[in-house]
Order: C-alpha cells, then sequence, then structure tokens
C-alpha cells in the first residue's frame, strides 16, 4: 500500500541529475526488438551478397574433393590434418563475413540505443531479483503485458507471412520438387529471402512502437516526487540552513580579524556613536591609509572601546565617518576623493602627538 502510495507521489518529471545518474548506473532505455530488427537485416544481407556467392565457391570445393576422392592421399594422420586444414579455410572464407554482419548488426544495435559504457553495478549480484513476489509483478505488471502483447503481435503476424508467402510460392514449391535437384537450393534461398523481407518490414513497425514506449516507460520509472526534487535541490546547492551557518561564521571571523587589527590603527574615525572607521597609515607600505576595521552601532562602539583602551586617537567627524564607512572596504585603501580629508586629519593627530606626517 506505501508503495503503491509513494509511486502516486511521484508526478514530476526526472530532473537532468536524476536522468544523468540512472544513465551512470546502467539504468538506459533498450528495446529488445532492435537486436532482432538488426538480425533480420543482415540475414537479409547475408542471403543477398555472401551466400549466393560464397557457398557457391564453397560447393565446388567440396565437389572437387569429392571427385578426386580416391586420389587423396590419407596414409597418415598428417595427411588428414592438411585435408580438414583446406576444407577450414573454405568454410571460413563462407562463414567469416556472415559472423562479421550479425557481430556488426548486433553491436549498431546497441550503439543506435545508448551510448556504450562499462557499468559493473550492472553485472553485481543482487538477492532481490530473487523475490518471488517481485518476479510475479514483472510478469503481470505493465512490463510483462506489454511483453505479452509484443509476442501475440509477433506470433500473429510472422504467421501470417508464412501462410501468404507459401500460397503464393505454392506453385512454385511443387515445380520445385520435379526439377533438377541443384536448383532447389536457389529456390529455398528466393523464398527464404522473401519470408524474411516481410518479417523485417512488420518488425520495423513493432520496433518503433517499442522503442517509444521502452523510453516513456524508463522516463515514468525515474519520475520524483516534489520532495525528491527539493532535497535534490539542497544537496545541490546546499542547506540553506548550513550556508546560512557558514555565512554567520564568515562575518564572526571578519570581525574578529577587524577587532585584532584595531589596536594597530592610527586613528579612528566616528559619528560619534553610530559609524566608526579604523585607519592605518605607514607611508613605506602604503601611499595612502588602509582601513583596518569598520563598524555600524554595536561593532562601532567596540572599535572605539579598543581603540581607547590601545590610546588610539578617535576623531569625530560624523560626515567623514558616514561617507568612508559607506565607501570603502577593509584592508584597502581609502578612496582617492577622501585623501585630503583624512590627510588633514592625520597632521593633526600627529602635531599632537609631536610627530612628523610622511
Amino acid at each position: 500500500m506505501s508503495e503503491d502510495t509513494d509511486k502516486d507521489s511521484k508526478t514530476e518529471e526526472p530532473t537532468e541529475k536524476k536522468i544523468s545518474d540512472a544513465i551512470e548506473k546502467g539504468n538506459t532505455p533498450v528495446s529488445k526488438e532492435a537486436p532482432v530488427l538488426a538480425t533480420f537485416i543482415a540475414s537479409l544481407l547475408i542471403g543477398s551478397f555472401v551466400v549466393t556467392s560464397g557457398a557457391g565457391q564453397l560447393v565446388k570445393t567440396l565437389t572437387h574433393l569429392l571427385d578426386i576422392s580416391g586420389g587423396v592421399d590419407l596414409g597418415n594422420s598428417a595427411d588428414a590434418l592438411l585435408l580438414s586444414h583446406a576444407v577450414s579455410i573454405e568454410a571460413g572464407k563462407f562463414l567469416a563475413p556472415i559472423i562479421a554482419l550479425l557481430t556488426v548488426a548486433g553491436l549498431a544495435s546497441a550503439f543506435f540505443q545508448n551510448t556504450p559504457r562499462i557499468v559493473f553495478n550492472r553485472i553485481k549480484p543482487e538477492l532481490s531479483k530473487l523475490s518471488p513476489a517481485k518476479g510475479w509483478k514483472r510478469i503481470f505488471g505493465a512490463q510483462g503485458l506489454v511483453e505479452f502483447l509484443k509476442a501475440v503481435f509477433k506470433f500473429s503476424t510472422v504467421s501470417a507471412i508464412v501462410y501468404g508467402q507459401f500460397r503464393a510460392n505454392e506453385a512454385e514449391l511443387i515445380n520445385a520438387m520435379f526439377t533438377d535437384p541443384s536448383a532447389l537450393p536457389e529456390v529455398i534461398l528466393q523464398i527464404s529471402m522473401r519470408l524474411i523481407a516481410g518479417v523485417c518490414i512488420v518488425t520495423i513497425l513493432l520496433v518503433t512502437v517499442d522503442v517509444l514506449w521502452s523510453r516513456s516507460h524508463w522516463r515514468k520509472n525515474l519520475r520524483m516526487s516534489k520532495q525528491e526534487i527539493k532535497d535534490e535541490h539542497k544537496q545541490m546547492e546546499g542547506d540553506p540552513i548550513v550556508k546560512a551557518r557558514q555565512r554567520s561564521l564568515a562575518r564572526d571571523r571578519a570581525r574578529n580579524r577587524m577587532m585584532a587589527a584595531v589596536p594597530k590603527a592610527t586613528l579612528v574615525v566616528a559619528n560619534p556613536t553610530h559609524y566608526a572607521v579604523a585607519l592605518r597609515y605607514d607611508g613605506g607600505q602604503n601611499p595612502a591609509p588602509v582601513v583596518v576595521a569598520k563598524g555600524q552601532d554595536l561593532i562601532a562602539l567596540k572599535i572605539r572601546e579598543i581603540a581607547e583602551s590601545n590610546g588610539i586617537p578617535v576623531i569625530e567627524d560624523r560626515q567623514l565617518a558616514r561617507s568612508l564607512y559607506a565607501s570603502s572596504e577593509v584592508e584597502r585603501m581609502i578612496p582617492p576623493e577622501f585623501y585630503r580629508a583624512v590627510a588633514e586629519i592625520i597632521c593633526y593627530v600627529y602635531s599632537r602627538q609631536g610627530k612628523a606626517a610622511v
């Protein structure tokens, strides 16, 4: 009951990540009828180009061996090996193109459906596949029904094609019984090619429907619930709670670094409690003062407190403090438009301390 409810909740189309993960695990849509069609097409090619020429050459070779059988020396095992070697070469010449065409057809049917990949999970044994309940579900489920309908379609159409071909070639088959036996293989080959061609036409229709259904069924099985999409989004983008916590920790670390740098400041410009900007000036290192800390409200009060406890001059200038806070960045030099105003303050501070401004 819970499994049916879970399926009912999966109403959303699969995401790109869900599809790519399924493909990486070897879960791809596959039509079982495509290799059958490829085999029939390969059989047509074999019958049209290989059998007609290759079989004739093989028959000639075997006929020649039979004609000179009395002159073949089979005195020992070496002679027998030579004879079998010669026959094997001729048979190999005939069978090699057939095996090659069937192999290429099978590989092509797989490659055209999906990109080939090695997935070891597909060959790993799973005890869940031995479950009788799941086995019955596969047999009597949607997949089993489709396979049954395909089997019925194939049986009925192939039977109709075979019946129609034999009815159409009935006179030709009867006449073949009274003709030269050497012509019988040619008659059988022609009828076989017609049968395979007819089955190919029907199989093309079946493969088209099967490919569409297999891909539709595959995507349906990959459907996701709204909660699964939310969980995937969290996994990809990061949990908002965790990200907020990380941002908070980053702000705390930056704030601690600022407070640790305040005792090294040259002066603090304040407004007088809402804004505070701590500046450090060292003409040997930087051509302009550097902002080592800045803050608003409570942080501004904390900067003033640390500065006063360390003997750092605090200059109250409402407009300058507000403008510096809005326009400057921590650990960066102040903007050029503030050079003159800040230079006057530094000269004032140095004059009070008995220093010379550099």
